[in-house]
């Protein structure tokens, strides 16, 4: 952690009277339910423990972001709302234009707020298809303006990892370096972000910020329902993107030959999804079980889910859970549900390991059907000792996170020096 002192045109004592003005930034309110659940996590501490503190937002979903969390947003990307009627040509004209155009936007938005706060979320990866000029980009022109106003960034409990692509890596690195505050949601993260040649002396380790959400109501639990989480997957950030619509075609297919063998087992399925990307991959199971199986079309759901609270709710009343998000994998871990994990990076199979579920994992990419089957099955065997195990390890989770909120605020939102 960095130390610097209070925001341009404030006085170097910050008065008490002063309401505290703290922004919350990054991939937020866009329908990613992993994202949004680290911000619902930082919004109720900060609704409980700072109620006078004025927040507002800038996030990839502003709308969303005003609708679900009554908060005053704006759009992290210039762009955005523009393209959306543009030609392909006036479109590409028009990102061009709003990376200058963010350049100066994000700094004036920094400098309206004493803290600046980027709640969890994989901000500091690059796991899946991203470009630097992208979000990369907006961290860094965050956290360097930050500096210029002496606005405090906190990087609270957020995910890392380490970047092949060397511009990519600078940017987010370098915006991590500026920070004043970095905390981290596991190990691999840390030791990214040490590799990456952070100074990571002061940072400290807690658990994902969604361990701290509230269960919901206990359900019943339905020995016949399995939850399948699903995704729109292309590919990672360092595959060939030429290849992103075999790579997705092939996990697809992979997903309803599974699907179909759970309904000839009879067993129920609740098909579940982490982001509004992930809604066409449904459609498909769907669509394949009609076809192949449609004597039990209704022995598979889709329920829309739009928040962490409503995923909870979803997986509370299955058996089991396969799933191939991060946060529906941490979701049915947080149920104390036995899970196999089909992962697209080293975060799942280390959020898999701390539970002890670390025989239970695949690789999207070398997803193994058999395998699978093969490990679904002693999951259920083992069903009742997992449970136990992983409902232990969920609840020192979520105690964990209390450390992690008491930190955030006597460091990053304590009057001093803000």
């Amino acid at each position: 952690m960095s130390a610097y002192g209070s925001p341009s045109g404030s006085s170097s004592t910050r008065l008490s009277a002063a309401p505290l003005r703290v922004g919350l930034m990054g991939l937020l309110g866009a329908g990613n339910i992993g994202n949004d659940a680290c911000l619902e996590a930082v919004l109720r501490h900060l609704r409980s423990a700072h109620p006078d503190a004025v927040l507002d937002a800038m996030g990839t979903g502003p709308q969303q972001l005003k609708d679900e969390y009554g908060l005053d947003a704006v759009g992290l990307y210039w762009h955005h709302e523009k393209e959306e009627q543009a030609s392909r040509g006036a479109a590409v004209l028009l990102k061009l234009f709003g990376k200058v155009v963010d350049t100066y936007r994000i700094p004036a938005w920094v400098r309206q707020h004493d803290v600046v706060i980027l709640p969890g979320t994989g901000i500091l990866e690059a796991t899946l298809p991203l470009r630097p000029w992208e979000t990369p980009y907006s961290v860094f022109i965050l956290s360097l303006s930050a500096r210029l106003f002496r606005t405090r960034v906190a990087f609270v409990d957020v995910g890392a990892n380490f970047i092949e692509r060397r511009m990519t890596r600078w940017l987010l690195t370098t915006a991590a370096r500026l920070a004043f505050y970095r905390s981290y949601r596991d190990t691999l993260s840390w030791d990214a972000m040490r590799a990456r040649g952070l100074d990571t002396t002061d940072d400290h380790i807690f658990a994902d910020l969604a361990y701290s959400l509230p269960p919901p109501a206990k359900d019943s639990v339905d020995p016949s329902l399995v939850g399948v989480g699903v995704m729109g997957y292309h590919g990672t950030n360092d595959d060939d993107r030429r290849q992103s619509d075999q790579i997705h075609a092939a996990y697809v297919e992979k997903m309803k030959q599974f699907v179909r063998w759970l309904l000839d087992r009879d067993r129920r399925v609740r098909l579940l999804v982490g982001d509004e990307n992930d809604r066409k991959v449904v459609d498909e199971i769907l669509r394949d079980v009609k076809s192949s199986r449609p004597d039990r079309q209704s022995w598979v759901g889709a329920e829309p889910v739009r928040t962490f609270v409503e995923l909870s709710e979803a997986i509370s009343p299955a058996r089991s859970v396969v799933a191939t998000r991060f946060h529906n994998v941490l979701c049915a871990l947080k149920l104390g549900k036995p899970t196999v994990s089909i992962g697209y990076s080293e975060k799942n199979a280390r959020l898999m390991a701390d539970a002890g579920l670390g025989a239970f994992c695949q690789s999207v990419r070398s997803l193994d059907l058999d395998l699978l089957i093969e490990q679904f099955l002693e999951l259920e065997h083992s069903s009742a000792e997992l449970t136990s195990h992983i409902l232990e390890r969920s609840i020192s989770n979520a105690r964990a996170l209390d450390a992690q909120f008491a930190e955030l605020t006597s460091v990053v939102l304590s009057a001093q020096g803000v």
